[in-house]
């Protein structure tokens, strides 16, 4: 981070919303909540960096999305400048709206459905969306796979996974291929048995999945399970490490596109992977690193706005220019979408590495 300490007192509250209860505590509401605490007791340590030290208000969503919209109204009650958080795009759809109205700075860590910032100027997002990162994803793995049959699986009552498909799809169609056939779901579904089998049949070579972290654990097991062989390609955006812990033996081989790598040689990378290793006794995950990421790209714009007012805050974000974090270097479009490179990685002995 750069600039100079600001002229104000007390400390500043920032709102975070995170599944502390429910069916999203895992993957994504613990590892969140670690990275965000993480940040700030690294940013609240470093005297230079900010004179202000942050306070976190911590409201749990409970995994629902009338738990997430209560949040907000909570959060925003509480007058703080800026919300960070809110895992699922299903859920900042309704709620971040809440935020625009009202003029609070709304700082999604994970979700990626394509458009969403565009709710308003109040509105921003550290995650690749859809139509960021999965063009870059196909292409690659078209080049480096070589598949010519790809088939498809897909949620389809959930935003992020609608968006993850059409996006699949476009990418697909631009690089001359058409999917063999293409299967829907439901949220909450837990046998896949029929939509796979009609996929085995069409006999691809390649299976993309949309979908949220609990189906889409089954649906890599289930696909093992019933005979798709491990020469037809899974892809899907965003596996993690909770996913491949689930789906065992099942993951090896699986493709995936991402924002973050434990590889990845970028600024503050390792010594992130370190604390986090120290004050948690296990390896961060894609969830937390972005969210780490989140309150330090909340914090430098803050720095540079020399203010706690949700306006100056959002207006410096929107100026964020080659920020150096652990993602790489950082910007916003003019929407409030991340600017950053995609990382391609591979399953290999239950671990994520670069796909070479």
């Amino acid at each position: 981070m750069n600039g100079t300490p600001m002229p104000m007192h007390g400390s500043i509250s920032i709102g975070v919303i995170v599944a502390e209860t429910g069916q999203y505590v895992e993957p994504y509401g613990a590892s969140m909540l670690q990275g965000f605490e993480l940040a700030s007791d690294e940013i609240n340590a470093t005297a230079t960096a900010i004179s202000t030290p942050l306070n976190l208000v911590v409201v749990d969503d409970m995994s629902t999305l009338e738990g997430t919209v209560a949040a907000v109204e909570q959060l925003v009650a509480q007058d703080v400048p800026a919300i960070v958080g809110v895992a699922l795009s299903t859920h900042l759809k309704e709620a971040f709206p809440i935020a625009q109205e009202n003029g609070v700075v709304a700082f999604s860590s994970l979700s990626a459905a394509a458009g969403l910032s565009s709710i308003g100027d109040y509105v921003f997002r550290v995650g690749l969306a859809t139509d960021r990162l999965l063009p870059a994803g196909v292409t690659a793995t078209h080049a480096k796979v070589g598949y010519e049959k790809p088939a498809a699986i897909y949620d389809a009552t959930d935003v992020y996974a609608n968006s993850s498909h059409t996006e699949i799809k476009k990418a697909l169609t631009a690089a001359g291929l058409t999917l063999v056939i293409e299967e829907t779901f439901e949220t909450g579904d837990t046998d896949f048995t029929a939509q796979l089998t009609r996929i085995k049949d069409h006999l691809p070579d390649a299976l993309f999945i949309s979908a949220l972290s609990h189906e889409t654990i089954r649906i890599i097991r289930q696909a093992r399970a019933l005979g798709i062989p491990e020469t037809v390609a899974i892809i899907l955006p965003d596996l993690g490490v909770v996913e491949i812990q689930n789906a065992a033996a099942a993951a090896e081989g699986v493709i995936t596109f991402t924002g973050w790598s434990p590889y990845a040689q970028t600024p503050g990378n390792q010594a992130f992977i370190d604390n986090y290793m120290a004050k948690y006794g296990n390896p961060p995950d894609a969830w937390a690193a972005q969210s780490y990421a989140t309150l330090y790209i909340l914090t430098n714009a803050i720095i540079n706005a020399q203010s706690s007012e949700a306006s100056a805050i959002r207006d410096a974000l929107a100026a964020t220019m080659d920020f150096p974090s652990i993602l790489g270097n950082f910007s916003f479009d003019p929407n409030g979408e991340a600017v950053y490179e995609p990382i391609l990685q591979i399953v290999k002995d239950g671990e994520l590495h670069v796909l070479e």
